[in-house]
């Protein structure tokens, strides 16, 4: 199935692509999201008004991305969180709790699905993650976790 994207997609493509996924994949769950929309030849001119508006958000984004990735360099979070006697935390530590602590913390507000944890979080201590700002930039946070 050809689909034109109308929103950024991770591992897929970005707003405007022309992108082949599977029949399933399209039909149940990019275009019932309206995260893509169904290509055909008269399309080219919505593509090319996608592309247009990307370009021009992309400038002013990366700039405000910028900025935000300054604040969250000079941001000290904190997430406490409960855990065993060894340290060992029962469950782990979740995107979405770290965007709360984040915003807790007087930081920006930050989508979850743009945080990057390498390892899964389990223990209490000093953990480095990786928020996805724009394409271009990308900023690393300290996280603290404390047993509560």
């Amino acid at each position: 199935m050809k689909l034109i994207l109308t929103s950024e997609v991770s591992g897929l493509g970005a707003p405007g692509d022309v992108v082949e996924v599977k029949d399933g994949y399209g039909r149940n769950y990019l275009l019932p999201r309206g995260l893509a929309i169904r290509w055909s030849k008269g399309a080219q001119s919505q593509i090319d008004a996608i592309k247009r508006a990307r370009e021009l958000r992309s400038i002013r984004d990366r700039e405000a991305a910028e900025e935000i990735a300054q604040q969250l360099g000079s941001l000290k979070v904190q997430l406490r969180t409960r855990a065993g006697e060894s340290g060992r935390l029962f469950g782990s530590v979740t995107t979405g709790d770290i965007a709360e602590a984040v915003k807790a913390a007087g930081g920006p507000e930050l989508d979850r699905r743009r945080i990057m944890i390498e390892n899964p979080i389990k223990s209490l201590g000093t953990h480095r993650v990786t928020v996805r700002l724009h394409p271009e930039v990308s900023a690393s946070l300290d996280i603290e976790v404390v047993a509560a």
